[in-house]
């Protein structure tokens, strides 16, 4: 089992959920976040004023999914969260130990 953890574009979730739809992926937990890479922020004008922007808003995406579904669902995150400019996210793998269901106490793959 995977913990796949995508950072995107605010715009874009519809469009990924849509995609992780398609390709099987039945449940992922959305967190509303700010941070920044290589975009660094930006410049904002507000009522005559101008301020820094230091840490954009993204959405980070959590899905824990069974290995052999880990590469279909990064074609989707990639495809549907793609603009091909600075910031459009970034996709992080990690080892899942276990999962268990809280109502029936079902664990691991079952538990997805």
């Amino acid at each position: 089992m995977k913990l796949l953890v995508a950072i995107i574009k605010p715009f874009k979730l519809d469009d990924v959920r849509d995609a992780l739809s398609e390709v099987g992926v039945q449940g992922l937990t959305v967190i509303e976040v700010k941070g920044f890479g290589r975009q660094k922020g930006h410049t904002e004008l507000y009522r005559g004023a101008e301020y820094v922007v230091d840490f954009l808003p993204k959405t980070k995406i959590e899905i824990a999914l069974d290995d052999d579904q880990v590469d279909a669902a990064i074609e989707a995150i990639i495809k549907a969260a793609g603009t091909g400019k600075i910031g459009d996210g970034k996709i992080f793998v990690q080892d899942l130990q276990q999962a268990v269901r809280i109502r029936t106490g079902e664990r691991d793959s079952d538990a997805l």
